[in-house]
């Protein structure tokens, strides 16, 4: 059987472009020695084209029964990422591939190399595809909703085993360039099967990758070689168009600098891309606007959500000097009408989401006005989700749900589902705790549909949920779209 396994894998490797046919015997002496295995029988396993879930979980499985590792999703992942490695071309043959097919053009290499993340399961598609997506119409737009269901959850037996482990601080982060290639540990995932294509970003050494995630299309990360906390300032506008103009099919964002309005990992410094156009980018201009000394650049107020000044021009260079322009404006703005302050107590508020794109021959910078102060009512941000939604969304705000791109938790799926059966069957939501957080959710919506049944009750909560996440991104605007928020906007304009 693990013959047969072992095959399978080498075939897969072959089949997928990982394994050149000249490598068979390698990969399958490699793959014996990680299983510590001596002989080797070459059977038949027949054609047609090899699934690889199943061939990792027999694979796997095998390596529980001989005491290889224990039984659980940690260790289950760490061996299989091993598993994988040997298959898998080495560093600089990836990047070698990659500036090859970078001639031909850019979109050529990103789609070797989007592939190559899935073929070697770095991205693990068999994960990914469980992810529930959909998508609501909205004021703004067609709005995405995704319930992220591709983090294995961790068992209570790798959580114990994390806790008692010995602490390393190698790699710093997740996404530091000794990634690549590394084992990992319980409280670090394996990372055997990734590759980094390095690029020059502002005249120094950058890494390219995609997420492990993918939360839309070609999810990419592209971060600092050094690990060096993110700031939003004018370098900031020239790393975007940087990595731009050398993949002009990609848009390139960064999450805001401060907590709260802030995204993942603010210790290192990272953009976050790829190729997909977001209601966000599709939004039209609301209101054209004039910024004295930069007559030249056309700008304009979003018709979006939250605060966004579109700006666009042939010259990059033009708009990277009007947004450091706007962003030192900005860090010191407060209009107390509004609500708006650039500090209290010394705590610095305001700060802001820049997205980068080229739009045929013309580049786009979105700049999406962030402020992170909280107050009594409003503990976890006056601009973040307020507390009457916290059912849905509670985390923060960052750049891929400012485009227009809802990542809700995982909870949701279960909660929708009992839901569902609960609104069907007329049952007390309050009674069940695992849903009770939902009941004043449905109150509020219930009036407004005759009949919900068996077939309808799921189409009715995803549009709910839409509507619900469209009102969270409306919290996150500084200035509402209201003619008193926008009113406001433009005396923030008038200062530029």
């Amino acid at each position: 059987m693990l013959s047969e396994n072992i095959k399978k894998l080498v075939e897969y490797g072959i089949q997928t472009g990982l394994t050149p046919e000249t490598e068979r015997i390698y990969a399958t002496n490699l793959l014996l020695d990680v299983f510590q295995e001596d002989n080797y029988e070459d059977v038949e396993i027949g054609e047609g084209e090899i699934e690889l879930e199943p061939v990792l979980r027999d694979l796997l499985d095998e390596a529980v029964a001989r005491g290889l590792i224990e039984d659980s999703i940690g260790y289950r992942d760490l061996f299989d990422t091993k598993l994988m490695n040997c298959l898998m071309p080495r560093p600089a043959q990836v990047q070698d591939t990659f500036a090859k097919k970078y001639e031909i053009s850019p979109k050529e290499a990103t789609d070797y190399f989007y592939k190559l993340s899935q073929d070697s399961d770095y991205i693990r598609r068999y994960r990914v595809k469980k992810d529930m997506k959909w998508k609501v119409d909205s004021p703004y737009g067609e709005i995405d909703i995704t319930i992220n269901l591709s983090k294995p959850e961790k068992d209570p037996k790798a959580i114990a085993a994390a806790k008692n482990a010995k602490a390393s601080s190698y790699p710093k982060c997740l996404l530091c360039m000794e990634n690549e290639g590394y084992a990992g540990r319980l409280n670090h995932p394996a990372r055997e099967n990734h590759r980094i294509i390095p690029v020059t970003v502002n005249d120094s050494k950058w890494g390219f990758q995609y997420s492990p995630y993918v939360y839309y299309n070609e999810h990419c990360i592209v971060f600092n070689g050094q690990h060096v906390p993110m700031k939003i300032e004018r370098a900031t506008f020239v790393k975007l168009f940087d990595f731009i103009k050398q993949f002009p099919h990609y848009f390139l964002g960064s999450n805001a600098d401060l907590p709260i309005v802030g995204g993942s990992i603010l210790s290192h410094d990272h953009f976050q891309g790829g190729n997909y156009t977001f209601a966000m980018a599709k939004a039209p201009i609301e209101k054209i606007v004039t910024i004295s000394g930069y007559e030249d650049v056309e700008a304009g107020i979003v018709k979006w959500p939250l605060s966004v000044l579109r700006i666009r021009s042939k010259d990059e260079k033009r708009l990277i000097e009007l947004a450091d322009h706007v962003l030192t404006v900005w860090r010191g703005y407060t209009d107390e009408s509004a609500f708006i302050y650039a500090n209290t107590d010394g705590e610095p508020h305001n700060t802001i989401t820049p997205i980068a794109r080229k739009v045929g021959n013309v580049y786009e910078l979105d700049l999406t006005l962030r402020n992170n102060i909280t107050t009594k009512e409003h503990p976890l941000g006056v601009y973040h989700p307020h507390a009457q939604y916290h059912n849905i969304k509670k985390e923060n705000i960052g750049l891929i749900e400012v485009m227009g791109l809802a990542v809700l938790p995982a909870r949701l799926k279960e909660e929708l589902e009992i839901l569902a059966d609960y609104l069907v069957n007329k049952k007390d939501i309050r009674s069940n705790e695992k849903i009770e957080k939902h009941a004043e959710w449905a109150e509020q919506f219930l009036p407004k549909y005759d009949h919900i049944t068996e077939e309808n009750v799921m189409d009715i909560l995803k549009k709910e949920v839409g509507i619900t996440f469209t009102h969270v991104l409306e919290d996150a605007g500084v200035y509402k779209c209201t003619p008193e928020g926008r009113e406001a906007f433009l005396r923030f304009v008038a200062e530029l």
